[in-house]
């Protein structure tokens, strides 16, 4: 599944790229440099047994075993303290990113509910599109019956595009399903 989205891009999505962009040489053309993956657990700071939970739904989804990450500062009004675990992220590259890209456009967005696209307003200006998700559930590797809570996600993909018109034109040509 990754082989064949890889060789889609370097046979029919890099000469449509260098045409409408005219641009000189193929090492100008945009390209997916990673995917990053993270889900906030803010209820770990009472139970660190909901942390384990995501670390287990974050590895079926990705693939990879994730990296929980820390509170950088102390905030005493969410009961927060520095360096206490909050969340767990996972960053995807080469053939576990294209896997990932290819489910998600084909297999996940389309299973969420009353889905007509992703918006094409969450690129940040630098050619790198960052897409929320309100549940987990939506990944086939999911079973309803084996979660304990349902957990949203941000999921941004990073890209080597100069501009957003670049970085969109990438994502329509690897089939990411954009509104109307």
């Amino acid at each position: 599944m990754a082989a064949r989205l890889k060789e889609r891009f370097n046979n029919e999505i890099t000469p449509a790229l260098m045409q409408k962009f005219s641009y000189k040489s193929v090492m100008q053309v945009p390209k997916v440099e990673k995917i990053v993956i993270n889900m906030g657990v803010g209820e770990a700071v009472q139970n660190s047994k909901v942390l384990d939970a995501a670390v287990v739904d974050m590895q079926k989804i990705a693939g990879q075993k994730p990296v929980i990450t820390r509170a950088k500062k102390s905030i005493a009004g969410f009961r927060l303290r520095e360096n206490l675990p909050i969340g767990v992220k996972v960053t995807l590259r080469g053939d576990r990113m294209y896997y990932f890209l290819d489910k998600l456009f084909n297999i996940s967005l389309p299973r969420v509910r009353d889905f007509r696209g992703v918006s094409s307003k969450s690129f940040d200006g630098r050619g790198n599109y960052t897409l929320g998700l309100k549940e987990q559930l939506i990944f086939p590797e999911i079973e309803y019956d084996q979660i304990d809570k349902v957990r949203g996600m941000d999921i941004v993909i990073v890209t080597t595009a100069q501009s957003d018109e670049e970085a969109r034109e990438l994502l329509t040509q690897l089939g990411m399903p954009f509104t109307k």
